[in-house]
């Protein structure tokens, strides 16, 4: 058994060999290079949430999944309007508190697999037209579905925990990871009835990953109680999107899991979605510029590697291949 005492990239993956489903340390190809370019990993054994071992047995990274089985998260919470340009792109006010919501662990998905969108949410009105308030929601001269990315930085949290102090916080994280909060628009807004999750919580609507990286190795980018400043990206067919940093956040990860975790109890593979930067496909007027059948979004945040995903209309071809 190695000596090594924890993970510094933990992924999950199918082997080369396409038999087994493993966790692993990823094994990066060379300086720089992110897991999603991993191609062999140090076989992690136990329970990655609690006790596990980082084994000698180094095996072929054939395709990466998800760095957590749906089936270990808990809960997924996601802040809105974290970042003080979005929340003025979006035309609304910076928030004195955290705005949260929450995904369905169903959401989750892969670094690499395809965004699947549903026939619901390629459209921007009620999906029956008998319905009394179809009329009142539809948006007018608009056809493309207001299908939206987010970058976002992820905390997975690692211990039980409740009430955490600010100083603390580093004690009960396990470590980051990079998601993609996709957005249908119209349903989160207009037809959410008030509520954002509707228009986000979709199967397979949070891309995550590529893995998660130990909080050890962003200690160069830490700025003492003030937030992380990480580079964080995302693009849309190799166009750029958004560029920005994560210093920017209005509620950073300490005062953030602190809050969240105020009178309830966080629990062992968790995830919080902490915002995003501005850039996103609402922010472009007049018209949006919205995802469409085919598009490739690749999210990144630095240190903690990208993802890339395909978005896959439901009845419909791609205009393109990862």
């Amino acid at each position: 058994m190695s000596k090594q005492q924890h993970f510094t990239r933990l992924i999950r993956f199918v082997a080369k060999d396409g038999k087994r489903v493993l966790y692993g340390d990823a094994i990066l190809p060379c300086r720089g290079a992110g897991a999603e370019n991993a191609q062999k990993a140090k076989v992690i054994t136990g329970d990655p949430l609690g006790e596990y071992e980082i084994t000698d047995e180094e095996v072929e990274v054939g395709r990466l999944l998800a760095p957590l089985e749906t089936e270990k998260v808990g809960t997924v919470r996601c802040l809105g309007l974290n970042y003080a340009a979005h929340a003025k792109e979006s035309g609304m006010a910076e928030p004195k508190y955290p705005v949260l919501f929450y995904k369905p662990r169903t959401s989750l998905t892969g670094p690499m697999a395809p965004i699947p969108v549903p026939t619901m949410a390629q459209q921007n009105t009620l999906a029956h037209a008998s319905h009394p308030s179809a009329t009142a929601c539809a948006t007018p001269g608009s056809t493309t579905p207001k299908l939206d990315y987010e970058v976002e930085l992820v905390i997975v949290i690692g211990k039980k925990c409740r009430d955490v102090k600010e100083e603390d916080v580093d004690d009960v994280v396990l470590g980051y990871a990079v998601g993609n909060d996709v957005s249908q628009r119209a349903w989160q807004i207009e037809l959410g009835g008030g509520q954002w999750s509707h228009g986000k919580g979709f199967d397979g609507w949070a891309p995550w990953g590529p893995c998660i990286t130990h909080p050890s190795l962003l200690s160069p980018h830490s700025t003492g109680n003030r937030n992380l400043d990480l580079r964080i990206t995302c693009s849309v067919n190799a166009q750029s999107r958004q560029q920005s940093t994560t210093a920017d956040m209005i509620f950073g990860i300490r005062k953030t899991v602190a809050l969240l975790s105020r009178g309830v109890t966080l629990m062992p593979g968790d995830l919080i979605f902490t915002g995003t930067p501005e850039g996103v496909g609402m922010g472009f007027k007049p018209e949006g510029k919205w995802l469409r059948d085919g598009d490739v979004v690749e999210v990144g945040v630095e240190g903690l590697g990208k993802c890339k995903n395909i978005v896959v209309f439901e009845g419909g071809m791609g205009r393109a291949r990862l």
